[in-house]
């Protein structure tokens, strides 16, 4: 099955060569790039560090080496160990897991910096902050989308033969939004909404049904391996 990878970079290569790994082709076409903000690193003392994705790793030079790292899962706590950092946990699971690992991890009134997207979700601050957590949001990354759909899967979409993608990965709310939109805007909307929709999580599901659309399939954890294993086996 030729499946669409629209997810961005380092991230994408890495979900093709899994996807061809189990028998598939991949269409690597990013509908996002990740870009640093440049912002600088906040001031004061902190006794950990947040990280909801792995995306904010490169972003993080500037923060101490020894302080505690709190991951939402398993790739992005693997990320920071790359970058150095020296006491890694990870939540292996999603927002709501991460602040349940910070509770277990850390004493109530400690206060936290989360290096987060500019697009981010209310959680885990919210939850970290209604049980007495001090959080500080320093925004070290964009996702910024793409101003037209990327020409390698216009083409794929628009043809009749076996280069066509049957199926779609989706890993985020707003980069399912965003290549939902780009395919109506470039006049492919049919060829978007016969794709099989594979989705990370209920969350990112969300991001289809505002375009009316349904996923095959979502994940029952937000992970890669869960989301892989609801592809079906080759031929």
């Amino acid at each position: 099955m030729r499946i669409w990878v629209s997810r961005p970079e380092p991230g994408a290569a890495r979900t093709a060569r899994r996807l061809e790994g189990l028998g598939h082709a991949a269409l690597v076409a990013p509908v996002l790039r990740i870009v640093p903000t440049g912002a600088s690193l906040p001031p004061g003392r902190f006794d950990g560090l947040i990280l909801t994705s792995g995306n904010a790793v490169a972003a993080t030079d500037a923060a101490p080496r020894d302080l505690p790292v709190l991951a939402v899962g398993a790739r992005t706590a693997e990320r920071a160990r790359r970058a150095g950092f020296q006491r890694v946990h990870s939540a292996e699971g999603d927002a709501g897991d991460l602040a349940a690992l910070v509770a277990d991890t850390l004493a109530p009134g400690s206060t936290l910096l989360h290096a987060a997207g500019e697009d981010r979700k209310p959680e885990p601050a919210a939850s970290l902050a209604a049980a007495g957590f001090s959080v500080t949001v320093w925004n070290a990354y964009a996702a910024r989308a793409e101003e037209a759909l990327p020409e390698a899967v216009a083409r794929a979409l628009r043809a009749e033969d076996e280069i066509r993608p049957a199926a779609a990965l989706h890993y985020s709310r707003r980069s399912a939004q965003v290549a939902a939109g780009l395919c109506r805007e470039a006049g492919l909307a049919g060829a978007f909404r016969a794709l099989a929709h594979y989705c990370l999580s209920p969350d990112v599901e969300a991001g289809l049904a505002e375009f009316g659309l349904a996923a095959h399939f979502v994940a029952t954890r937000p992970s890669e391996d869960a989301l892989l294993a609801g592809l079906p086996a080759p031929d």
